[in-house]
């Protein structure tokens, strides 16, 4: 079967149709309109988004299709990870051509947040210089905070449950204590942990 979605198709729907204030919000409606319209597209992502890289729109479109849509496609999944590491050589590549700086902010966080979504440490090391030095502001809050989050766990603890990881008494307490949503709100900090 082939797939014909494009990247244009991709980023206007990720970027128009949902747009900013829809890409944190958990919404099921949302995840079951991008699993009905971009799961082919997703499935096929290792044989279409590598040609889509050659311009920082087509690199924009491949970086939603493996790092975002995954995540709303399959919560408590781990096929929402799947495509990690195809989203992390395109970031890589994106910014080695210089693309992040042809895309705008707010769309611009979405070549950087594969290196954040990343449990690697230099990853997210990667992922709080990139949003200091070109996107500062709640962008470069969340990255720290999840840098912060790798060098005290050593891993999201909110993915246990999908990657079916024995969690630490640690990452339990965080966990029922309201994970990552309670650390952004102030509820719970890592130096508790």
């Amino acid at each position: 079967m082939t797939d014909t979605t494009t990247p244009e198709e991709i980023n206007r729907f990720w970027l128009d149709e949902v747009g900013e204030k829809g890409w944190y919000v958990r919404s099921d409606a949302l995840d079951d309109t991008i699993r009905d319209r971009f799961l082919p597209a997703w499935e096929r992502a290792t044989k279409m988004v590598p040609g889509w890289a050659q311009t920082p729109e087509g690199a924009l479109a491949g970086l939603i299709l493996t790092d975002q849509f995954p995540r709303n496609m399959f919560r408590e999944d781990a096929r929402a990870f799947a495509t990690d590491p195809l989203a992390r050589t395109l970031a890589h590549e994106a910014i080695a051509n210089g693309f992040h700086l042809r895309i705008e902010p707010p769309a611009r966080q979405f070549v950087y947040l594969p290196f954040e979504h990343s449990e690697d440490p230099a990853d997210q090391d990667r992922a709080v210089g990139l949003f200091a030095e070109f996107m500062p502001g709640e962008n470069l809050r969340h990255a720290e905070l999840h840098r912060d989050t790798i060098a005290k766990f050593g891993r999201f603890p909110w993915r246990n449950t999908a990657l079916k990881r024995v969690p630490t008494p640690a990452e339990i307490r965080i966990m029922e204590g309201g994970g990552y949503g309670a650390l952004v709100s102030g509820k719970l900090s890592l130096a508790d942990f």
